[in-house]
């Protein structure tokens, strides 16, 4: 250092040029993830090409079988279905492999094109002060908002793939497979064939569960119907029956509908704080509190679990990009309130936070 006092040129110049270097690491990182993708993707969709032909195969010895029930032996019908099921589901599995990659070589494309237009926009900003530039450096700072709430939707959407992967789509291929088997022992055996579908309507209703809980996670009806208040009741009361975690949940101040963007800032971070509290905490009770006034709607989330450094969770969910503490910090500060998070290893964790709504 020359011991010279920084300008506020300067010093605007610096950020921005750290907010360019930024950026373009950024960049080449998706780059190589792509590069990374392409190649997992080829793999995956030659391993379809075979699994398809495999399931042909399967299908014309499953209808082979079928013009000669009563000749075959029962094991090996057995062993024939069971066969062709396991080709099947590998393959449905593969094939939802190959359109989550797809998504997600799709996303990154989108995510990469975003960057580039960013470090396009910026370009010569790192040698050139603020002033003499195109772009301010708030426009910058808010290109580089765009970037992250483009990048946290689209993590958002991939998780929500995966869990319908996972969850509802599994469950209806096994459906359709337990239909089948059922479908083929009509006629020889009728008493395995009852026991098939009482499972099946068993399994049925599971999936229907599994699928309204599903569309509660992702948009609640009764949010846009009733309101904040009883939504969150609804969700809390369901949380306890599935993790047995105790949710004490209180309201005060004015009993109002707040602002639809409002509501749904405030259900989405109370709901991811309680899923993390369910995968990480290891509590067994929860305080939530809502206070609502005519300015700012306030929110404290309180659990008697392990805890956690907070600067290193900060850190990790930053580069990890996904929908946790950092994410939600940017959604309260992008709409003008203010969250703060107070935790330590084993002393449980309280997450205060609060937006406008006016």
């Amino acid at each position: 250092m020359n011991g010279k006092p920084v300008g506020p040129g300067q010093a605007a110049g610096m950020k921005v040029e750290g907010v360019i270097e930024y950026v373009n690491q950024e960049y080449q990182q998706v780059q190589k993830e792509l590069k990374e993708l392409e190649m997992l993707l080829k793999q995956s969709t030659t391993e379809v090409e075979k699994l398809a032909h495999r399931n042909a195969q399967m299908t014309n010895s499953v209808r082979n079988l079928e013009a000669n029930l009563d000749t075959v032996p029962r094991d090996d019908i057995k062993t024939t279905y069971k066969a062709a099921q396991e080709v099947q589901v590998r393959l449905f599995m593969m094939r939802g492999q190959v359109e989550k990659l797809n998504d997600k070589q799709d996303n990154l494309k989108r995510y990469m094109d975003t960057l580039r237009k960013v470090i396009d926009v910026s370009g010569g900003l790192s040698t050139a002060a603020p002033e003499k530039s195109g772009e301010s450096p708030s426009q910058t700072a808010e290109s580089i908002g765009v970037v992250k709430v483009i990048n946290a939707q689209e993590s958002e959407r991939r998780s929500l793939a995966n869990q319908l992967h996972d969850g509802p789509a599994q469950a209806l291929t096994n459906l359709i497979l337990q239909a089948e088997i059922s479908e083929r022992l009509f006629d020889s055996d009728p008493v395995r064939t009852r026991a098939e579908l009482t499972t099946l309507k068993d399994s049925v209703s599971q999936t229907f569960q599994k699928v309204r809980e599903f569309i509660f996670e992702l948009r609640p009806m009764m949010l846009d119907d009733l309101g904040l208040t009883p939504t969150l009741k609804k969700s809390f009361e369901d949380y306890e029956q599935k993790y047995n975690i105790a949710c004490h949940f209180r309201v005060t101040g004015q009993d109002i509908r707040l602002p639809p963007h409002a509501e749904v800032t405030i259900f989405r971070i109370i709901q991811q704080l309680l899923k993390n509290i369910q995968q990480h905490a290891k509590a067994t009770q929860v305080q939530i509190a809502l206070d609502v006034n005519p300015n700012k709607a306030s929110v404290i989330v309180e659990d008697d679990g392990s805890g956690f450094n907070v600067s290193e969770a900060l850190g990790a969910s930053r580069q990890r990009k996904t929908i946790g503490l950092s994410t939600m910090q940017e959604r309260v500060e992008m709409l003008g309130g203010q969250i703060n998070i107070h935790s330590g290893v084993g002393q449980g964790t309280r997450v205060e936070f609060w937006i406008p709504i006016n």
